[in-house]
């Protein structure tokens, strides 16, 4: 690649929509102020405090339609340091919130002085007593703690909808339940025990069975206060049944009150009251859930309905029947929905009045499903069922793609709804709930109150338990629409409180819309005491201030934030942060939803604003630089934002005309740079002792220092050895098959110390062994599959390199006749896909005609079938690509593994190497931090082969494991070796 420059302020916004009305101001602009900054440092260590504006500015957005810019970003570590912090705010007059995921709906994880990061060093899942039980700490996703439950039939009782982003602190600091929990599977009732720190800095662990006696002496008054409190509320029996009632339903509105009813002592008390209080009381350090059994046998249908409120009046019809969920979507869910990969485009067509249910059963063997189906089957022709599409069954099934298609429609419901406002608008997210009874009732005054304020919402939710959602959007820099749905929002709240005796938060908790409306569904009494528990527990009012408690009317119009109009590609961001725990760098510098946080932030500024040359100062690493570009977050995001390829993008700005020029020229003589790399490689081997890698290392560094670090590889250790200067021979008769072998399989070699044949003999060698020989074309030198330039934003390198490839494998596979065979899986990738945008018309439709395979899919699906497995080894650890997920192929790289192991496992913190081509070389310190969890879990116990089916991939995982990985196919080639 050219060694030149980029252009400087390339990054700069086109235009700029600033000043907005919460833009940050300039005095912001040096980030932290001291003393904050130094006194934080001197305490924790420069490593854990983040103070740079680029810093606070990307912890100011989360899921919610709020932004509160912190004075200072905190990465704590461990308990000792939420210690230490809690400490210093006592006497100091400071503030502190805990963030974890920022999945929260209502600004729960926002703090507008010092935010603590408890994400990131937070982690870890312990499965207990066979799966019974599980110790998780409060950085751990739902996702990834239900997958190591999973292997004992086990699974967690809550279950939100945003279960792959959100953790388990957050989970439980917010009660959260989801699609199936109810009142009776969420965290209240599931846990078994909680290790919490309070604002005092006493760690308790509710578990210990002197946790009492050790509280008491460390919290005399705490305990004392907390007794008197349950004392009074058991001495008024209206106060107690009106308790009571209110749990009767969804409700996570203010405290836990009935915390004081189920607890005997003042640990039992305080773990009710940590449940739902939104990090107010005290920071969750770990969680012990009780779990439950995973049935896993499933039967759905989604069943269309002329009207929302027709679709409700069925629902107690199922809740009799047994189903374990029932999940509502109106007419504006499913026509947005069209958006999410899998929902049949015949959906936007859909009438506007027409609602579907979602109906799912569940037991755990195939005859208690097939019942529950029959039975749920009956009813149907007892309902009001439409079929306003052709996509529309009506019907039940067990088909497992089926179901989980239905599930990610659902589950997708915020985002892509999100994504179809209007550009610009803020998206509020709401839920309450109502006597399931009155679900239709409730329905019906939802839409008539939403007409009146002009709003047309969409509306969703758990309909089992009367738990609806909806949406809105407005302007939040128009002060006529804010007050609009200020206006909404009051009427809303005395609907569902006067009408329905109803729960403003059902699951979401209060946070910053309700906490003004806390007293209007509690009355005064029950109100007080909850205002009397925070001043008990947190004197000082250190922990999340006006979060959960606020008596300002108009609290929740405070914060909002706008949404300026950012590049197309990643406009239709609702910052949920689904996308972030996919990403690569987010352990390092930023995550997808940061990246469009802080970009958002520019276009609120004006020209020559200070906050806007800092932001641009930081971006071009922490955000450009250190993207693996792997687009990993299109696929985690609901409506397929690719943030990765607005920062290719963003490279491409900073190339000037003689940059792009010289890629081109690259391209065109890829063949001498090919040639050049590979005897460079070689000429590294052949001196010893490891001095050549020395060797380009030193000279690397040195032309990185002379040119710029972005643009010069570092010559990293464990590098492959060269390549076989000629490719085995192959013959074009008979073929079942072309080869491509990848540029860098051309270049290197395979693992060192390995014995055996190179891939491209391995291949061709287990190919013939099936009879299914492939032909390796004698003009594949030169050519590659223009990943190298793409990623690096070079457009017009990757044009060159997409229409030769193109060309030549048209040719190579007589017009697409045959196959064309990759074994690279992200050249796999380049070729069959994003080579497509660079490709004149013509070549287009040349492209369309070919076949593409990755080596692993033509291994699974052409030659086990007719290979004959002669020898295994024990255990296999497999590393799938980001390619592979993107191609769907990650199922063949197992089968191929299985065929060659008789143990084959895939580590639950498997992700992107962020080897990324050249980019771990670039950048090794994103590799090491992309994969350090993955690492982890591999480095935990042995292998006898590590697995996976690209070569730079594999040598990143060299790196991070001190293991050596190698494709699959070298493995299936030993196998079955005669």
């Amino acid at each position: 690649m050219p060694l030149l420059e980029p252009k400087p302020g390339s990054l700069r916004p086109r235009s700029i929509s600033g000043p907005a009305p919460d833009r940050l101001p300039g005095h912001r602009a040096g980030g932290t102020p001291e003393p904050l900054r130094t006194e934080l440092t001197g305490l924790l260590g420069p490593e854990k405090v983040l103070w740079k504006v680029s810093d606070l500015v990307r912890y100011a957005s989360d899921a919610s339609p709020y932004r509160f810019v912190p004075q200072v970003v905190v990465v704590a570590e461990d308990i000792d340091d939420v210690s230490a912090v809690l400490s210093y705010a006592h006497g100091r007059q400071r503030e502190v919130v805990f963030r974890a995921a920022g999945t929260s709906l209502n600004g729960q994880a926002q703090g507008e002085d010092i935010l603590v990061d408890v994400r990131r060093h937070w982690a870890g899942i312990e499965v207990l007593e066979e799966g019974r039980r599980a110790r998780i700490r409060p950085g751990t996703t739902v996702a990834r703690a239900n997958a190591a439950l999973a292997r004992h039939g086990r699974i967690l009782g809550p279950d939100p909808a945003s279960a792959v982003a959100c953790t388990l602190g957050g989970v439980v600091a917010n009660n959260a339940s989801g699609m199936t929990a109810g009142t009776t599977r969420n965290s209240y009732r599931t846990l078994s025990s909680l290790t919490f720190v309070l604002p005092g800095g006493t760690v308790v662990d509710t578990a210990d069975p002197l946790a009492d006696e050790e509280l008491s002496r460390a919290e005399p008054a705490l305990c004392h206060g907390l007794m008197e409190i349950k004392r009074e509320i058991e001495a008024d029996p209206a106060l107690v049944a009106r308790i009571r009632a209110k749990y009767e339903i969804k409700n996570t509105t203010g405290y836990r009150l009935d915390a004081y009813l189920d607890g005997t002592t003042p640990v039992e008390i305080l773990r009710g009251l940590m449940v739902g209080s939104e990090g107010t009381l005290g920071f969750i350090s770990e969680v012990v859930f009780d779990t439950l059994p995973l049935d896993r046998e499933v039967c759905s249908a989604l069943l269309f309905f002329p009207s929302l409120p027709a679709a409700a009046a069925a629902v107690p019809l199922f809740n009799e029947a047994g189903a374990v969920a029932v999940e509502l979507m109106d007419g504006n869910t499913l026509r947005a929905s069209v958006s999410v990969a899998g929902v049949p485009a015949d959906w936007a067509d859909l009438p506007r009045e027409t609602t579907a249910l979602l109906v799912e059963f569940r037991a755990p063997d195939e005859a208690g499903r097939d019942a529950r189906a029959e039975r749920a089957a009956r009813l149907l022709d007892g309902l009001d069922l439409v079929a306003p599409a052709a996509s529309v069954t009506n019907s039940f099934t067990c088909d497992p793609k089926t179901v989980g298609g239905y599930w990610q429609a659902r589950k997708a419901f915020v985002t892509a709804v999100g994504g179809a406002r209007a550009r610009g608008t803020t998206l509020i997210t709401e839920d309450f709930a109502v006597p399931p009874s009155r679900l239709a009732e409730a329905c019906e005054a939802l839409l008539s109150l939403q007409a009146e304020h002009g709003f047309d919402a969409a509306v969703a939710g758990h309909a089992a338990h009367g738990n609806l959602h909806f949406m809105l959007a407005f302007d939040a820099a128009d002060p006529a629409d804010v007050e609009r749905y200020g206006a909404f929002m009051e009427a809303f709240c005395r609907l569902t409180v006067e009408r329905f005796d109803g729960s403003l938060k059902a699951e979401h908790s209060t946070g910053r819309n309700m906490a003004p409306f806390l007293e209007l569904e509690w009355g005064p009494a029950a109100a007080a005491l909850m205002w009397r528990t925070k001043r008990l527990v947190d004197p000082e009012g250190v922990l999340a201030p006006r979060i959960l408690l606020d008596r300002d009317p108009r609290a929740h119009l405070r914060g909002l934030k706008t949404i300026p109009q950012v590049e197309a590609v990643v406009d239709a961001c609702i910052e949920c942060g689904f996308c972030e725990p996919t990403c690569p760098s987010g352990d390092l510098t930023t995550t997808p939803r940061q990246r469009i946080v802080l970009r958002r932030e520019m276009l609120r500024q004006q020209p020559g604003s200070p906050v806007l040359d800092g932001l641009l100062a930081s971006y071009g690493y922490d955000a450009v630089d250190t993207c693996a570009a792997d687009s990993t977050c299109k696929l985690a995001c609901p409506v397929g934002i690719d943030t990765g390829a607005l920062m290719k993008d963003f490279r491409h700005r900073r190339h000037g005309p003689r940059e792009e020029a010289a890629a081109a020229l690259a391209a065109r003589r890829f063949g001498a740079a090919e040639s050049a790399a590979r005897l460079a490689v070689a000429a590294a081997d052949r001196i010893p002792s490891g001095a050549g890698d020395r060797l380009l290392a030193a000279v690397t560094g040195a032309a990185r220092k002379a040119v710029r670090p972005d643009l010069v590889p570092q010559w990293p250790a464990r590098i492959p050895g060269a390549a076989a200067r000629h490719l085995p021979p192959t013959r074009r008769v008979g073929a079942a098959a072309v080869y491509y072998p990848a540029c860098v399989n051309r270049i290197f070699g395979g693992p060192e110390g390995r014995p055996g044949p190179s891939l491209p003999e391995a291949v061709v060698a287990v190919s013939e062994r099936a009879g299914r020989p492939v032909w390796i074309p004698g003009d594949v030198g030169g050519t590659c599959c223009a990943t190298i330039w793409n990623s690096k934003g070079y457009e017009a390198g990757t044009r060159v390199m997409a229409n030769r490839i193109v060309e030549a494998a048209w040719g190579w596979t007589a017009g697409g006749l045959l196959p064309l065979v990759v074994d690279a899986s992200s050249c796999t990738l380049g070729i069959a896909r994003e080579v497509v945008p660079y490709l004149t018309p013509e070549n287009r439709a040349l492209h369309a005609e070919l076949r593409i395979l990755d080596s692993t899919v033509w291994a699974a699906e052409e030659l086990l079938p007719r290979l004959e497995v002669r020898r295994r080894v024990g255990s296999a650890v497999l590393h799938p690509t980001c390619s592979m997920r993107h191609l769907g192929d990650e199922d063949r790289l197992r089968a191929v593994a299985e065929a060659c192991a008789e143990e084959v496992v895939v580590p639950d913190d498997a992700g992107c190497c962020a080897f990324a081509g050249d980019r771990g070389m670039l950048h090794p310190e994103l590799t090491a931090s992309a994969t350090a969890r993955e690492a982890a879990e591999v480095t935990a116990r042995s292998f006898d082969a590590h697995l996976s089916a690209n070569r730079m991939c594999e040598v990143g995982m060299d790196r991070a494991t001190g293991r050596t990985y190698y494709s699959a196919l070298l493995e299936l080639e030993r196998a079955t070796r005669p």
